[in-house]
């Protein structure tokens, strides 16, 4: 007897439960298509180019000039005097080596500020997204790309994308 009851009472309070997340009004909202048609992106990837520009050039110049310092010494290489071949191996790998390090840091770099870029777009969608969502009353917003089925009538998605610009 008492574990039907138990059971009848789990069973109530299941149902009760249901009913009040059936009460929450829910939205959806596409994070990834604001983002990719943000006003603030556009201008935030012209600045980071403009920002890794001349170590970008830098890098080129020197990926090319070690480029040719190879090419010579592979054609070259089997004529020249041993002291001379010597010599720009050596050059060719202190270049490489520091080749690699400077691209290996300009790439770290730039990855970080990307990164950081992006973070500052989408709190400021995160922010858009709540304040959309406390004037248009809803409890729960979803991103629509982690939900199956979302009628259009809950999509915030334009709404939130004028927010932004």
């Amino acid at each position: 007897m008492k574990k039907w009851l138990y059971a009848a009472g789990l069973g109530l309070a299941l149902a009760a439960s249901a009913s009040v997340q059936a009460a929450d009004k829910i939205a959806v909202v596409n994070i990834a298509n604001i983002f990719q048609q943000s006003p603030q992106r556009a201008v935030v990837a012209k600045q980071l180019e403009n920002e890794f520009k001349g170590r970008a050039t830098d890098l080129q110049a020197q990926e090319r000039d070690l480029q040719t310092k190879m090419q010579r010494l592979q054609r070259d290489g089997s004529t020249m005097k041993a002291a001379d071949r010597s010599r720009l191996e050596k050059d060719v790998m202190a270049q490489r080596e520091d080749f690699s390090g400077k691209a290996q840091a300009f790439e770290q770099d730039n990855r970080r500020r990307q990164g950081e870029e992006r973070n500052k777009i989408l709190s400021r969608i995160q922010d858009a997204v709540k304040a959309v969502a406390t004037k248009q009353g809803y409890d729960i917003v979803i991103d629509a790309n982690a939900v199956a089925y979302a009628g259009s009538a809950n999509d915030i998605t334009a709404d939130v994308l004028k927010q932004v610009k």
